[in-house]
């Protein structure tokens, strides 16, 4: 009996290693960072980078060009984990460079702070109908939200 090798598909990626990934332009962006930036207008945007490499900080850049310049109300940062959470802080982008910082009210970073009487889920229904423009949570408290306040529609229903 023979058995048929199958190719699998791999990806590699290569990087410089030259030091230029650490340094900034004069909006404070690393190399990735401008990158995925100018990709800020796309809908779905996926941003494969290692780890410490500037993705949080990245989002924070396209997620204020989306609500200032886009048209966005409101701008919503789900992560895997707690922990991811953090790296969502408040930043003084603009001493860097950038034309503004982000801001997060500690009540809506839910990685952090507790719900409130209504537990986290409970909170990401008050925050949408808050005037307030961002909101850290897990992708479990997102998860659970949308089957609660039926956030996304299904064409098929």
């Amino acid at each position: 009996m023979t058995i048929d090798k199958k190719a699998i598909p791999t990806v590699s990626v290569a990087y410089s290693r030259n030091g230029t990934s650490t340094t900034s332009n004069e909006l404070g962006m690393r190399v990735m960072q401008e990158r995925a930036y100018e990709k800020r207008g796309e809908q779905y945007l996926l941003i494969k980078s290692p780890p410490a490499s500037g993705k949080s900080r990245a989002l924070m850049f396209i997620a204020l060009d989306k609500l200032h310049n886009q048209g966005l109300k409101q701008a919503l940062i789900v992560v895997p984990e707690k922990s991811i959470g953090s790296s969502f802080a408040d930043e003084p982008l603009s001493k860097f460079g950038f034309w503004a910082d982000w801001q997060v009210v500690p009540r809506w970073n839910l990685c952090n702070a507790p719900g409130g009487d209504d537990g986290k889920v409970g909170a990401v229904g008050k925050f949408l109908a808050s005037e307030d423009r961002t909101l850290v949570c897990t992708h479990a408290t997102f998860r659970f939200a949308v089957e609660r306040f039926r956030l996304l529609s299904n064409p098929s229903s």
